[in-house]
């Protein structure tokens, strides 16, 4: 009942979404739509909303794998660095390759994310036994170094406008033909639900882990490899979407537990639904013109972010 409800609503606001714009197109004559209306539909509504549902899905999952992986439930590519990684992966493609195209720039991005993710990991490594804020607090501070790496290229090469394009999420220059690389997000997002189980297994930690015959090692790095190139994808595409993969598993784990075979259905349609919500709050507030979605997501993300710590605060160790 809950998966209808949740699908119920992302169907309903995946139509709402549709119909926002400076362009009036009314449900009650969608039958009747011109060719302009048809070509604004399928050149850029379209593909928005694709995005939309396909980067909620891959940064809430992600943020649920590194959760899982660090065993800590403020770590995020938000908290970890990954999101500044993958600004600094494409800065170098930038400076280096020029005219070349995203999918080059996605793959220095993933190469960036991945070795800073190597790096988090053996901070937490050493620090996991302390309380569970200290955790994200030294990735912020890592993310903090690697931003400050990107500007400094940044303003030696004079491209910091481009650089600044990077840091907030934007979805309104998705069009048809600039936004399909974000597929790429698509075939970890499978491999996470196949491998579920063994996400939940290691979330208990490695000597257990290692006790039932699991490869430790093994699927920390499939882990890391899935959110960094899922990460790469969304950045690429729309920019950086702070907090999504933080607070989204948190809600899903307060609501339905912390099996991850279980709980991740409902943590793919509540990022969906979240950010589709986020992005037509941002479509409509100053409406017709509309504010970066990172921002928005930024805002209340910041704030559920805030009681959390909060609330897991009073039983950090």
């Amino acid at each position: 009942m809950t998966r209808f409800i949740l699908i119920s609503c992302i169907v309903v606001c995946s139509i709402f979404s549709l119909l926002i714009g400076v362009k009036d197109i009314s449900v009650f004559n969608i039958l009747k739509l011109g060719q302009e209306e048809v070509m604004i539909l399928f050149v850029s509504r379209i593909p928005r909303i694709i995005s939309l549902i396909v980067a909620g899905v891959g940064m809430s999952i992600s943020g649920m794998i590194m959760q899982q992986i660090t065993l800590n439930k403020f770590v995020s590519p938000t908290t970890a660095g990954s999101l500044d990684a993958a600004k600094l992966g494409i800065l170098i493609a930038t400076i280096l390759l020029p005219n070349t195209d995203s999918l080059y720039k996605m793959l220095f991005a993933f190469a960036f994310t991945v070795i800073a993710s190597l790096i988090f990991m053996r901070f937490v490594n050493r620090i996991k036994k302390k309380s569970i804020i200290f955790v994200p607090l030294v990735g912020i501070m890592f993310g903090s170094v690697l931003s400050a790496i990107s500007t400094f290229f940044a303003y030696k090469n004079n491209i910091v406008q481009n650089m600044e394009t990077w840091l907030i999420g934007d979805f309104s220059s998705i069009l048809k033909g600039n936004y399909e690389l974000i597929y790429v997000s698509l075939p970890f997002v499978l491999i996470t639900y196949l491998y579920a189980n063994k996400f939940t297994v290691i979330g208990l930690g490695e000597d257990f882990s290692t006790s039932l015959g699991l490869n430790y090692n093994r699927i920390v790095a499939l882990g890391l490899v899935c959110v960094s190139l899922t990460v790469s994808s969304i950045m690429i595409t729309a920019g950086a979407i702070p907090f999504l993969g933080l607070i989204i598993p948190n809600i899903v784990s307060f609501i339905f537990g912390d099996n991850l075979k279980k709980t991740l259905p409902y943590t793919a349609m509540i990022g969906a639904l979240f950010l589709i919500l986020c992005d037509i709050i941002s479509r409509l507030i100053i409406f017709p013109y509309e504010i970066p979605i990172g921002l928005t997501v930024g805002v209340i993300g910041g704030a559920i972010f805030l009681l959390l710590i909060l609330k897991r605060g009073r039983y950090a160790t």
